[in-house]
């Protein structure tokens, strides 16, 4: 997660205001929304197949040459824009590797969260890249192919006015998300420990962007953002040259609440893709690439130690 000059929740509203209409390409691809040109494109080259990735992909998607990518855009350090509106982030860079091991284009495009499963059920997109974690609940509908492992953490305004410590002084607050994301459903799995303490239960307040729940907690509408921890780190170093927010250290969960797996999500009918992806993925972890990606954003910590298909139910 890489230092900004200025506000990373303003400058996005910003850039999500003027992008949401806008289909957002990998590679050389062109869309009828308009094209953001991308930080790293580069030319699909037969050097960098990866010959056992590219014969497990689908005859469909090599005939196509590309495979579309649904992406709720932004959402730093996995989607965003560079200082030139250049579409870059550790989602676009793994797409973008993949896609050179495949020999096809991964085509990213802009798709609210809360319609993301959805677009691939009605055939609009092929796969998600848009850190989503791979869930139980999700895991019905989808195959993940896992790339990312981290928990949640929380984001509090500067100097944390209210001397939040762990999860548990959320007890009674005013608590903001993004919607149809996960973070709800962890929230409302401690009213109970939050009676038992004599507590009210947390209130969850459910918002369309994490801009806007960056924004809640700005505006003092919310007393903290529960969200994934690498959009947390960087939200904590960017914003406002990292003098608008703290993320709340408990040394009991160094590496944030409930740690999930992050992964690609294919649908259950589209098993053969899912397989290709993950040689794809295999390929770029044996070759160092995968690891060069994370060290870019500084989310080493972050990385898998395995590959695999839905491991985020997978039993120790």
């Amino acid at each position: 997660m890489r230092p900004r000059n200025r506000s990373v929740a303003a400058r996005i509203a910003r850039q999500a205001l003027g992008a949401a209409s806008l289909t957002l390409t990998f590679g050389l691809a062109a869309c009828s929304g308009g094209a953001v040109p991308a930080a790293d494109s580069k030319t699909l080259s037969a050097a960098d197949v990866d010959p056992a990735a590219a014969a497990a992909l689908p005859e469909r998607y090599k005939s196509a040459g590309v495979i579309k990518v649904a992406s709720d855009i932004p959402y730093p350090p996995m989607e965003m824009f560079d200082e030139n509106q250049k579409l870059t982030g550790l989602d676009y860079d793994l797409a973008q590797a993949l896609g050179a091991k495949l020999g096809v284009r991964l085509e990213l495009q802009t798709q609210a969260f809360d319609s993301i499963i959805p677009s691939l059920q009605s055939g609009k997109n092929d796969i998600i890249m848009s850190g989503m974690n791979d869930t139980a609940e999700r895991q019905a509908t989808l195959n993940f192919v896992d790339y990312f492992h981290a928990g949640f953490s929380i984001l509090v305004p500067k100097g944390n006015p209210d001397r939040i410590t762990t999860v548990m002084d959320l007890c009674g607050r005013n608590v903001a998300v993004q919607k149809a994301t996960v973070q709800a459903e962890i929230l409302r799995s401690y009213d109970q420990q939050c009676k038992d303490k004599g507590s009210e239960p947390v209130r969850v307040s459910e918002l369309p962007l994490e801009t806007d729940v960056q924004t809640a907690v700005r505006s003092g509408k919310a007393a903290a953002d529960v969200v994934d921890s690498a959009a947390a780190a960087y939200a904590a170093k960017t914003a406002g040259n990292g003098k608008i927010f703290d993320i709340v250290k408990d040394p009991a969960n160094p590496a944030g609440y409930n740690p999930v797996y992050t992964g690609i999500g294919v649908l259950k009918k589209d098993a053969e893709l899912g397989k290709a992806l993950l040689a794809a993925l295999q390929a770029i972890v044996a070759d160092g690439s995968y690891g060069t990606i994370l060290e870019k954003y500084d989310l080493s910590d972050y990385r898998v130690k395995e590959t695999g298909l839905n491991l985020g139910t997978a039993k120790p």
